[in-house]
């Protein structure tokens, strides 16, 4: 935290500890809710427990479907909301403490409903921190997915490819990350511990689930997609700039198959709840890593090569429902 910020949180505690022990009428409230504010990023929280309890029985009292499968939709993948039978929405501005989306391609509305039989809920946008999000906030979907009783954890991701052998339109099942701002001190369980949800000090080996890639292997067999799924290595970069060529290959030459800006501290904050995780990424363009082009990645391209794969990820994911449904219970 930088001293302007101290020296505010400091200011905002003064004044608002002053207007609350003079009792000055309907101040008083707000002032006890920006003093909790500003306490919590204090404290290295920008949300408390209480906060994301309160969030989870605001959406508990809401629905009547009681979720056990999320899934957070990466840019231009939120069609698989689609696939929900008779969902309760909410838009994420009217969540109780609940950030909003801003990039193209997310639609900012959470959704709980029924697929395939299966009680689900879907994130339809998620949270980055290019967005000036906190990582506590950009994850705290997770936190209130594991209060309503979520037990599996489905997160998707547009990627460049970096792996020479992958093509525009595969996918990667994700089997282990790099996280480049983690190594740097950037994880989304910074601050003071809160034992409700996990331990402090945890291990990341196999924190994404065999059993569940296994599943995705053969589901993929089953639709003639094998040759367009491959399992990799994530890497995860703040954004929102592209990467320079430099630093692709670097990571190239690290294991990397993939980048991204997101999955990777929705995952952290998962396996600390103790959820379990199954992740893929659509690689929408492949990285440059030649100085000598002039070739540019962006977003639109992105997004066009979601809308063009849609169909095939909406099947893909319909299945690996079924197969949790009837094929291994405890997966669910």
């Amino acid at each position: 935290m930088s001293e302007k910020e101290e020296i505010y949180i400091h200011l905002i505690n003064k004044i608002c500890g002053s207007l609350i022990s003079n009792g000055n009428g309907n101040n008083t409230e707000i002032c006890k809710m920006l003093k909790d504010e500003s306490n919590d990023e204090n404290n290295g929280h920008g949300l408390s427990y209480e906060k994301i309890s309160h969030t989870a029985t605001y959406l508990c009292e809401r629905t009547a479907y009681k979720p056990k499968i999320g899934i957070i939709c990466g840019s231009g993948l939120g069609e698989l909301a689609n696939l929900l039978i008779k969902p309760d929405i909410f838009q994420y501005d009217e969540i109780p403490n609940f950030p909003v989306s801003t990039v193209t391609g997310h639609k900012s509305r959470l959704l709980i409903g029924l697929l395939e039989e299966v009680p689900v809920m879907v994130m339809q946008g998620r949270f980055h921190a290019y967005e000036g999000h906190s990582l506590d906030k950009c994850t705290m979907c997770v936190r209130v997915m594991k209060l309503m009783g979520i037990e599996t954890l489905i997160v998707t991701n547009a990627a460049g490819g970096l792996n020479p052998d992958y093509r525009v339109g595969d996918v990667m099942l994700l089997k282990d990350h790099v996280n480049i701002p983690g190594m740097a001190g950037k994880n989304p369980l910074r601050g003071p511990n809160e034992e409700r949800f996990g331990e402090r000090f945890f291990g990341l080996n196999n924190c994404y689930d065999k059993g569940l890639r296994k599943m995705a292997l053969k589901i993929a067999k089953s639709m003639n997609i094998t040759e367009h799924v491959h399992e990799g290595v994530y890497a995860y970069l703040g954004g929102p700039n592209y990467e320079t060529v430099a630093e692709l290959r670097m990571l190239h030459r690290s294991g990397v198959d993939a980048v991204g800006m997101s999955t990777v501290p929705e995952v952290i904050v998962a396996r600390h709840c103790k959820i379990r995780v199954f992740s893929f990424s659509l690689i929408t363009n492949e990285c440059i890593v030649k100085e000598e082009t002039d070739e540019t990645p962006n977003h639109a391209e992105v997004l066009q090569t979601a809308n063009q794969m849609k169909n095939v990820l909406r099947d893909f994911v319909r299945k690996m429902i079924i197969e949790m449904r009837e094929g291994n219970s405890e997966q669910i």
